[in-house]
Order: C-alpha cells, then sequence, then structure tokens
C-alpha cells in the first residue's frame, strides 16, 4: 500500500505532461487543418470556376478550355483538392473533440485532486 502513496504523485506527473503533450499536439493539428480548409476551399473554388469558364461562353484563354485533356486535368486536381478539403475538415473536427475531451479529462483530474486534498 505504501507503495501505491509513493508511485501516486509520480503518476500524476506523468499524466499531466502526457496530457499538455496532447494538448500541444492538438493545438498544432487545429492550426495546421485551419489552413488545409482555408488552401483547399480556396483551390476547390478556382477549379469549379476554371471548370464553369467554358460555360460562360469564354472557350480560350492561353489554351483551350474545352480540350478533353485539360478538363480531364481539372477534374482530377478538383477531386484532389475536395479529398484534400474532407481530409482537412476531418482533422479540425478531430482536434475540436479533443479539446473537449481534454477539459473534460483536466476537470475530473481537479475533482480527483480535490478529493485527495
Amino acid at each position: 500500500m505504501s507503495d501505491d502513496r509513493e508511485k501516486g504523485p509520480q503518476i500524476i506527473d506523468a499524466h499531466q505532461e502526457l496530457v499538455r503533450h496532447i494538448e500541444q499536439g492538438a493545438g498544432r493539428i487545429r492550426i495546421l487543418s485551419i489552413l488545409t480548409v482555408v488552401v483547399a476551399a480556396l483551390l476547390a473554388v478556382s477549379y469549379v470556376s476554371q471548370l464553369a469558364l467554358p460555360l460562360t461562353g469564354t472557350t480560350t484563354v492561353t489554351v483551350s478550355l474545352t480540350d478533353p485533356s485539360n478538363v480531364a486535368i481539372e477534374v482530377v486536381v478538383l477531386a484532389l483538392a475536395l479529398v484534400w478539403l474532407y481530409v482537412g475538415a476531418n482533422d479540425l473536427r478531430f482536434s475540436w473533440r479533443m479539446k473537449g475531451e481534454i477539459r473534460t479529462a483536466r476537470a475530473k483530474e481537479k475533482d480527483i485532486q480535490d478529493r485527495i486534498s
């Protein structure tokens, strides 16, 4: 029993260090996810506008917008941008959930410390 009491503070310190590390990582993920969402959204809008340009009557700018190879490349790049947007949004949702989970864990940790004191 005395071993448990001696290891208790070490376990709490290790747990707090782990939670601090997770919080820092979650912050980085959140920032990168926001940047990813912004960049992917800009790319998606750009490629949609390029695909819609021939519908407005513009068929040539510097290249032929009706060339099947150009349209195919635009569609592929648009698909990649949308996948990038999806991944960024999922990472952002995950980091927000993680932030809530960490907040809950901190509250429980504080409650335990109050009971111990």
